[in-house]
């Protein structure tokens, strides 16, 4: 969706504005009480809030695409220490000002990058949320896997997704049998060329099949599905494309211990 500014009276949302998150202050005010979606996004929040510990004293979080900060004061509300990573400034502002509003500034770490940063990292993380990100991805396989080698515990996968379901996972399929690859159900992906709601950052959209035939293909496992095109996952087996991303990320070699490629269970 393409940002849109929202009404308010409040001179000091109003300098931040154009507001994609209405965040509810603690004095009452919400930033984007107008907001074309409805109330987000809080009511994502409260599909996936329970699928997520109450307590997460002693955890490390990760918000990737963190945007003006609602799932990062979220989770750092819970008790975690949370690096919220952002590549737009526009929104790191906002963050930025939300945290220190919510009383949350000592809690929260902002850092400026995009999710292919994550493939130089050894940093780990118990909970990551990479919530309504991948659609806006030219490479979203390659940042999967970015992704699932900094998972120590829980992952939060949010898409936008194509209608209808998906078949059960797919054997291998013969040159002759290309035909099947056309059936309603077969994992795909739709590539977006111009713009999808008026947003021109929309690459990608897969069908639910194709969502969790790529996380199965970056070592992860689906545990549940807290909401409409959500995913809870956990790190599962060996992850085995440490090389193949370091060399799409430009990062050379990376080792066995550092690209996960240690068994993993889960």
């Amino acid at each position: 969706m393409t940002l849109q500014a929202h009404s308010t009276h409040d001179p000091e949302i109003a300098a931040l504005a154009p507001w994609f998150h209405n965040l509810h202050l603690p004095d009452g005010r919400q930033t984007a009480p107008d907001h074309p979606l409805g109330d987000f996004p809080a009511f994502k929040w409260r599909q996936l809030e329970e699928y997520i510990p109450a307590n997460l004293t002693g955890w490390r979080a990760l918000d990737i695409g963190c945007n003006a900060g609602h799932y990062t004061f979220a989770i750092a509300r819970k008790g975690a220490r949370v690096t919220a990573l952002e590549i737009d400034e526009h929104y790191l502002a906002q963050a930025r000002w939300a945290a220190a509003q919510f009383g949350l500034a000592d809690q929260i770490e902002f850092h400026r990058g995009s999710v292919y940063d994550l493939a130089g990292t050894r940093e780990r993380w118990d909970l990551v949320l990479f919530m309504g990100v991948l659609y806006h991805l030219r490479h979203p396989l390659l940042a999967l896997d970015a992704v699932s080698r900094v998972v120590e515990r829980l992952l939060v996968v949010q898409t936008l997704t194509m209608p209808g379901n998906q078949g059960d996972p797919r054997p291998d399929v013969s040159l002759e049998e290309r035909s099947r690859l056309l059936e309603s159900d077969w994992p795909k992906m739709a590539f977006i060329e111009g713009s999808l709601a008026d947003d021109a950052s929309n690459w990608w959209v897969p069908n639910r099949g194709a969502m969790e035939a790529m996380l199965r293909s970056s070592a992860l496992r689906v545990v549940a599905r807290p909401g409409d095109e959500t995913w809870l996952c956990v790190p599962h087996g060996s992850f085995l494309h440490g090389d193949e991303l370091a060399a799409a990320t430009g990062r050379g070699s990376v080792s066995a211990a550092d690209s996960g490629s240690t068994p993993r269970s889960g």
